[in-house]
């Protein structure tokens, strides 16, 4: 107690002695839990393992359901009676003690989905009778539903009617028909499971097994065994005397299908070709082994449906599996958010090429910057000079040249100033005029211009031509 005074007094928290309890509220996932179909009695209780508290409280939750409508007993055990489909879903228990004078709340999570074991019986009944009215037909039905109430009670199973239709007898076909009837067992009925009352997981599994087992064989020799008892039905009605429907035929045939609302999704491992209830978002049809994903514009809200609700008019969901009618919005802007979806996709796409047309882009840019600069440097002057005088020279020397004429001296003068010109080294030819200066005169020479062609440089050679008198 001092210390906790001094902690208190120093501005530093006071601690809780290590014995009690470090946080007063704990969460705790419990895990998944699987109840059969039609259960007569199953009892969850609220921690997986027993706490030893004193004067504890409980409360059930359920997600999007009203907490009143479940049933919990004084241990704090929510009971379940005649389990359904919808009754799967996620619950949460919630323990109230003191612990120490703190309160303390430890709270359980549970996901619950229900399962079935797969096994029935189809039955297919012929009839024989000499009307084929849709009226008497049901009045028929409905009395041999009547009937076999008893066997349902006796053998705990259920009997569904599912199709039934008429047609002319091929023996007298004017005056006698055969009414089909197509039956469904299912040996899930009132107190199918009072022989398996054990909590282990291991042992309920195998005595349900045992018992579908046993309740198939067992209403198969009933319903033999009913049907040679009662060989024809009379049924009476207003205006007519009265109606027979004579048995004719009976078959049987083992099913081993889900139940409409329910697949085989693997989640039990102790039985995994049991069928499980199909959650939010899913569907399963009729004689259906598999749980699907709703298709885009529908949605499904609850656990084991047949088949998903469509969103309203002009709205679509976005994705496959939608669980909740919010999910549903308008075409466009189901368009607009698939487009934003898309534009990562589009930039993927587009951006390398991109990429790849500006570094060409670059590539020839320096290009051109180099053959520019290279033109403007001064060894690239000098060298298109060159160039230019030797195009002007070799233009001069493919023109026919005559030999001189009386009054042609300026037309001379002038070709011998541009021959001038056009010598490629200055240096060199100038030293040859002074040294033909000094010396004596050398017998005169005449150019002799070589044939000129395409496929090689103009060459000038001069020969020496001798004067005679």
């Amino acid at each position: 107690m001092l210390t906790l005074v001094l902690c208190s007094c120093s501005g530093q928290p006071a601690s809780v002695p290590g014995h009690l309890p470090t946080s007063p509220s704990q969460e705790h996932k419990a895990g998944l839990v699987f109840i059969h179909m039609d259960s007569s009695l199953y009892s969850l209780p609220c921690s997986p393992k027993e706490m030893e508290v004193a004067d504890p409280t409980y409360r059930w939750m359920r997600e999007k359901a009203d907490p009143q409508s479940l049933l919990v007993t004084e241990e704090g055990h929510l009971l379940f009676q005649h389990f359904q489909a919808s009754d799967s879903g996620n619950y949460s228990c919630t323990i109230s003690y003191m612990d120490h004078g703190l309160p303390v709340l430890q709270t359980f999570h549970y996901s619950i989905f229900g399962y079935h074991m797969p096994g029935g019986l189809e039955i297919l009944l012929l009839f024989q009778s000499k009307l084929c009215e849709d009226e008497w037909t049901k009045r028929f039905l409905w009395d041999l539903h009547e009937r076999l109430k008893q066997l349902e009670t006796e053998q705990h199973c259920k009997l569904q009617f599912t199709t039934s239709s008429c047609f002319p007898s091929l023996n007298n076909p004017s005056d006698e028909f055969i009414i089909q009837v197509e039956l469904e067992v299912s040996f899930f009925g009132p107190k199918w499971d009072e022989h398996c009352k054990s909590q282990n997981v291991e042992i309920v599994t195998d005595c349900y097994r045992k018992t579908i087992q046993h309740n198939l064989e067992q209403v198969r020799l009933a319903l033999n065994k009913f049907f040679k008892e009662h060989k024809s039905f009379h049924v009476t009605g207003a205006g007519i005397s009265g109606i027979i429907f004579t048995n004719e035929f009976i078959s049987f045939m083992e099913i081993k299908h889900c139940n409409m609302g329910y697949g085989q999704t693997k989640q039990l491992q102790r039985c995994l070709d049991c069928c499980i209830v199909c959650p939010p978002g899913t569907f399963s049809p009729p004689k259906s082994l598999q749980c699907s994903s709703c298709p885009i514009g529908t949605y499904s809200m609850t656990y084991g449906v047949t088949f998903c609700t469509p969103c309203k008019d002009d709205m679509i969901t976005q994705v496959p599996g939608a669980s909740s009618m919010s999910e549903c919005v308008t075409e466009r802007t189901d368009q607009a958010v698939s487009i934003i979806h898309r534009i990562p996709l589009l930039l993927l796409i587009i951006l390398p090429p991109l990429l790849a047309i500006n570094f060409l882009f670059i590539l020839s840019s320096c290009y051109w910057f180099q053959q520019e600069y290279w033109m403007s440097s001064p060894v690239a002057s000098k060298k298109a000079g060159i160039s230019r005088v030797t195009e002007m020279v070799t233009k001069f020397f493919r023109n026919p040249r005559e030999g001189p004429k009386p009054g042609s001296r300026a037309a001379n003068d002038n070709d011998t100033s541009l021959l001038n010109t056009s010598q490629l080294d200055t240096s060199t030819s100038q030293g040859s005029d002074e040294e033909h200066t000094h010396r004596a005169p050398s017998p005169a020479r005449t150019p002799n211009f070589a044939a000129l062609t395409d496929e090689g440089p103009a060459v000038l050679e001069l020969e020496d031509s001798r004067n005679t008198p």
